[in-house]
């Protein structure tokens, strides 16, 4: 017989029908096709089933500890990187960062921390900026315009 498409079929057991549960007392006999009691007899029963009477197990499990902040962290930039990436007198804002690749996005806003050396003067303008780093800018000639 030639393979056509009107005559290829799915091997024997590959494609199985899917079991009718609920419909009624017509389709499956007294229980529907769900067993007797419990859970999974009810409706919404199925899906994400309760774990009931596990106390001793829940308290024996570790738990994460702490507090988690929801506010955005600000992306931070080192003074060491910043003499390292830009030249004398140049002007820092966001986006010459973000033009530079210093940093991912300027959406949660830029800090500039201390860390590092400078030796160049610097103007920074619209980023926040730590105490230290404000000390080592200015030593250095910079600027910093908020």
């Amino acid at each position: 017989m030639a393979l056509q498409l009107h005559t290829i079929k799915p091997n024997a057991g590959a494609r199985k029908e899917r079991k009718t549960v609920g419909r009624g007392l017509g389709s499956k006999g007294t229980y529907s096709g769900r067993g007797a009691k419990g859970q999974r007899a009810r409706s919404g029963g199925r899906a994400g089933l309760k774990l009931k009477g596990l106390r001793k197990l829940m308290l024996s499990m570790p738990k994460a500890r702490g507090f988690s902040s929801l506010s955005e962290k600000a992306e931070v930039v080192n003074v060491g990187t910043l003499a390292r990436s830009f030249a004398p007198q140049s002007l820092i804002h966001p986006k010459a960062l973000l033009e530079k690749g210093l940093i991912p996005t300027v959406a949660s806003g830029v800090k500039i921390l201390g860390a590092g050396a400078i030796g160049i003067a610097l103007m920074i303008e619209g980023c926040r900026v730590s105490a230290e780093a404000k000390k080592k800018i200015e030593a250095a000639g910079g600027s910093i315009k908020e």
